[in-house]
């Protein structure tokens, strides 16, 4: 196996980490007090090809595939992980609609979503009673002519407020994921109504919404895929999103464990370097351990997608290593710290905060180990 990045690669990577230092790092608690990431930083996002590193070039995007993907995601969440959040659920809509879109539906959003003339763009799957459970979801949508009108709700939906496309998923037909289609919906939409910001405890730089809507009425040439195949593409667009909250977990633990190892150098307690007591050194080595284990899990999910094998088993597993292990990291850095990681004077407490949701958001760690199971035990 030859872990060798391309040039492409690099330059990725690199253009993302350059830009997480110039505009992330510092700013990131000025985000989070704010309640927003600032449109112009996600515009230059957008300029500099951050908001479609996978997308082909043709449609705006940067065509880099999924482990370039994976190694900005992972510089931007080291800087901001609220900021990363926005940026994952916008690729993940643009590569949506490039796999599944007509050649006008194309045209129409994946160029504004890379370009930044929608600011981001948004995945509406999850309710209020279906949200490890989306096959049970409430909102459904009956044709009518050549329209089609929604009604129902969402929930824990990233981007509300900012996206100018929507995915929206909603029952046209019978009871189970069968009957699952998918729709474009623009933002302003006449029925589609935007609530107000959850009040998170972490990543509360980024926006997170419920939706209603009432009567919310689109046209047949709106629907995304064919009817009916909506939970399909809502399964394997969690799959690749399950890539981009272990290179999101990668990122956060990295810049913990980069404070950690630098605290511990400077820090003297008894007279003597943190560093040099070996209940620390052991924290240190298996932060380390850990970081360089979810980044190679998320690598390999993000190779196979790249290759066009399958990478579903790949991801869950990557997803679910990640979250945990970034958790891990986290809280040792935090322990490190002593009572200035539990202060706001260090990021270490967001970081903890922030790392949190990612065992709960695109499946959650019980989900992971379900999909696991069943595909070790249970092979289609």
């Amino acid at each position: 196996m030859n872990f060798a990045l391309s040039e492409t690669q690099i330059l990725i990577r690199h253009t993302a980490r350059e830009f997480a230092q110039r505009r992330l790092v510092r700013f990131a608690d000025e985000f989070e007090e704010q309640g927003q990431v600032p449109p112009d930083v996600l515009r230059e996002m957008a300029e500099l090809g951050l908001m479609g590193v996978a997308i082909p070039e043709a449609l705006g995007g940067s065509e880099a595939g999924a482990v370039a993907f994976a190694l900005a995601l992972a510089e931007v969440a080291a800087g901001c992980a609220s900021t990363a959040v926005m940026m994952a659920v916008s690729n993940m809509v643009a590569e949506i609609i490039t796999r599944y879109g007509t050649p006008q539906q194309k045209q129409t959003h994946v160029p504004r979503i890379c370009s930044g003339e929608y600011v981001t763009a948004s995945f509406a799957l999850s309710e209020a009673d279906a949200g490890s459970d989306p096959a049970n979801m409430g909102t459904v949508a009956r044709k009518s002519g050549k329209k089609w009108r929604i009604d129902g709700g969402k929930q824990w939906i990233s981007n509300g407020t900012t996206a100018g496309v929507f995915v929206i998923w909603a029952r046209t037909g019978e009871a189970g994921h069968r009957g699952i289609s998918c729709f474009l919906v623009t933002q302003g939409q006449p029925g589609l109504v935007v609530g107000p910001k959850e009040d998170k405890m972490g990543l509360r730089g980024s926006d997170t919404v419920s939706l209603a809507l009432d009567d919310c009425t689109v046209d047949d040439t709106d629907m995304l895929g064919a009817e009916g195949l909506g939970f399909g593409i809502a399964m394997a667009a969690l799959d690749g999103g399950r890539i981009s909250i272990a290179a999101q977990c990668a990122g956060i633990a990295s810049a913990a464990n980069r404070h950690m190892q630098k605290y511990a150098k400077e820090r003297k307690q008894f007279g003597t370097p943190l560093a040099d007591f070996q209940a620390i050194q052991w924290m240190v080595a298996d932060s380390e351990k850990e970081l360089d284990a979810m980044t190679l899990l998320g690598w390999r999910a993000a190779s196979l997608k790249d290759a066009g094998l399958p990478y579903s088993q790949a991801a869950s597993m990557a997803k679910l290593y990640a979250s945990e292990a970034a958790w891990r990291v986290c809280n040792r850095a935090v322990q490190v710290h002593g009572g200035y990681g539990y202060s706001r004077e260090y990021p270490l407490e967001r970081y903890l905060r922030d790392v949190r949701a990612t065992q709960i958001y695109e499946g959650t760690s019980e989900i992971q180990r379900r999909v696991i199971a069943r595909n070790l035990l249970h092979p289609i």
